[in-house]
């Protein structure tokens, strides 16, 4: 028998409602948010269960002294695996490239814009800000990209909701921000957005700007609920960036940027950059790699191959000189 009734599009053998899993910031709700009204519009009854994380309780401290890089998402793939929700959602450069056992990252939907934004009280772009002009971010990557650009500025550490780090703007505590550019979308604050910082000067995080739909291995029926959502060319960009970090041994805390995306000719196309201070310098390596690929394994296969590309160029010292340093 076919598991679906074709005249409700819900399986035969679906729960009373699908139980689906979210941190809950702003942030995270409007996104899951948003994939739950596609599941509804499928036909599926769906319930958000709201799960608190140690790193949004811990609002305090860098994200690096409050544990790994799973502080975002341990709890709420602890709650998976125990069978209380359905499914969760989660930003997909949260996620440590270790994926954990029973659990599987099924659904990748179309990303959003995936590169960091600066926002200014007054518009400036980065090039426009005045000497000394204060910025804040919570990311190290952020941090040293800033000073290769402006090392006049004065880099300040940031944490909170997306509100609550504009409101630093509002109040005159701080010149800039930079921000990723998919929470102010969907956040509806766009307009905000003073310059989109990009490659080849500007790396973005892995993965950055998509979300993930994370089940349990063993749950055909879930699998088939979240299908329709999966993006395969989001997908395979995200992975091949994911795989590059992995290659590189560097958590989602690492100075590490990459970018893939499938361009008009077809292929896939991969860059990443490492990045290190070294005493006033900052320094930098950048490989990338474009061929066409069309299953998992060679989008992996790519992310490995850059990374090689990476570390032949000199990756591995330059991670060194950082690890102590992470501030998030």
């Amino acid at each position: 028998m076919d598991p679906f009734d074709q005249a409700s599009k819900v399986p035969l053998s679906s729960p009373a409602a699908i139980r689906v899993g979210t941190r809950g910031s702003q942030l995270a709700r409007a996104q899951t948010g948003q994939l739950i009204e596609q599941l509804r519009a499928l036909g599926h009854t769906v319930e958000e269960v709201i799960i608190s994380t140690k790193g949004d309780n811990r609002q305090d401290l860098p994200i690096a002294r409050i544990g790994d890089d799973g502080v975002f998402v341990r709890e709420l793939e602890r709650s998976l695996l125990d069978g209380e929700i359905n499914a969760a959602v989660h930003s997909l450069k949260d996620l440590p490239t270790a994926t954990t056992d029973g659990l599987v990252l099924d659904c990748v939907p179309p990303r959003a814009t995936p590169f960091d934004v600066l926002v200014s009280r007054d518009g400036a772009r980065l090039h426009e800000l005045p000497p000394g002009a204060s910025v804040g971010t919570a990311s190290v990557r952020r941090r040293v990209q800033l000073r290769a650009l402006r090392p006049d500025l004065q880099i300040e550490g940031l944490r909170g909701n997306v509100d609550s780090r504009l409101q630093r703007l509002e109040d005159g505590s701080l010149d800039a921000v930079v921000l990723a550019a998919a929470g102010l979308e969907r956040l509806g604050h766009a307009d905000r957005i003073s310059e989109v910082l990009q490659p080849p000067d500007f790396w973005p995080a892995v993965a950055q700007g998509a979300l993930v739909i994370q089940i349990r291995q063993d749950d055909q029926w879930m699998q088939q609920v979240v299908g329709p959502l999966n993006n395969n060319a989001t997908k395979l960009a995200a992975m091949a960036e994911r795989a590059l970090l992995a290659s590189l041994a560097g958590g989602c805390l690492a100075p590490i940027g990459s970018w893939g995306r499938f361009e008009p000719d077809g292929q896939l196309h991969l860059g990443g950059r490492v990045l290190a201070e070294r005493g006033e310098d900052v320094v930098s390596v950048t490989a990338s790699a474009a061929y066409p690929v069309e299953s998992l394994a060679d989008a992996e296969a790519m992310g490995r191959q850059v990374a090689d590309s990476l570390l032949e160029q000199g990756a591995a010292p330059l991670l060194e000189l950082m690890r102590e340093g992470w501030i998030s």
